[in-house]
């Protein structure tokens, strides 16, 4: 079994985006969090989601090739260095085009949290305080309705992933929203300080004569 560190290690050769480390930390956050709710193996759920996407910088797939590229290319590399297959087949899982069927518990998770943690990173950003603190379930499941809003998370699987996992959809975003604030510094989403706002001056004010 890989140890976190390790696929940390991965993480960190293959990515240089930021950003996209923090959103493998966030899915790590999230199926840390649904294995302890299903009762299985936090450690190796906790890996599956932090790896889940380390190739994607180097081989992004626009083409969405089953065998080719994001995630395919990235686990023929960790099966080279024997990574338990239940791993392998859950990463495989994550993204529809590869046509891997999410048969296991952490398969499943993972394609569930996957999207909703993207979601949620998107809601906290757009926070005055930039904090996942101030977000709740209610504004997460608006912002699912405005199809303007973070145009690359796809609805359908946060969805279709909750029902998968036999979660209702609105204890699906808790459960991983929950997860995200108790971890929200170590993701870039601990908040900044929002400056006090300064009342109007007599000089600027507007009359209500104008």
């Amino acid at each position: 079994m890989p140890t976190r560190s390790e696929a940390w290690s991965l993480v960190c050769d293959w990515t240089q985006s930021e950003s996209l480390r923090k959103h493998m930390l966030s899915v790590e956050t999230a199926m840390r969090a649904y294995a302890r709710r299903l009762g299985q193996d936090v450690e190796s759920w906790a890996v599956a989601g932090l790896i889940h996407d380390f190739d994607y910088e180097r081989y992004p797939n626009d083409a969405q090739a089953a065998d080719a590229e994001h995630p395919a290319e990235g686990v023929r590399y960790l099966r080279a260095l024997g990574w338990p297959e239940e791993i392998l087949q859950a990463v495989l899982g994550h993204a529809h085009y590869t046509g891997v069927a999410r048969e296991t518990p952490m398969a499943k998770a993972l394609f569930a949290v996957d999207e909703l943690t993207g979601l949620i990173t998107a809601c906290a950003l757009v926070k005055p305080s930039k904090a996942v603190r101030d977000v709740d379930v209610a504004g997460v499941r608006k912002k699912m309705k405005d199809k303007a809003f973070a145009r690359g998370v796809n609805r359908d699987d946060i969805v279709q992933g909750a029902e998968a996992l036999g979660v209702a959809l609105d204890e699906h975003i808790g459960v991983v929203l929950a997860a995200m604030q108790e971890h929200a510094d170590a993701l870039g989403l601990g908040g900044v300080t929002v400056p006090p706002t300064q009342p109007a001056s007599s000089s600027t004010a507007i009359s209500g004569d104008a």
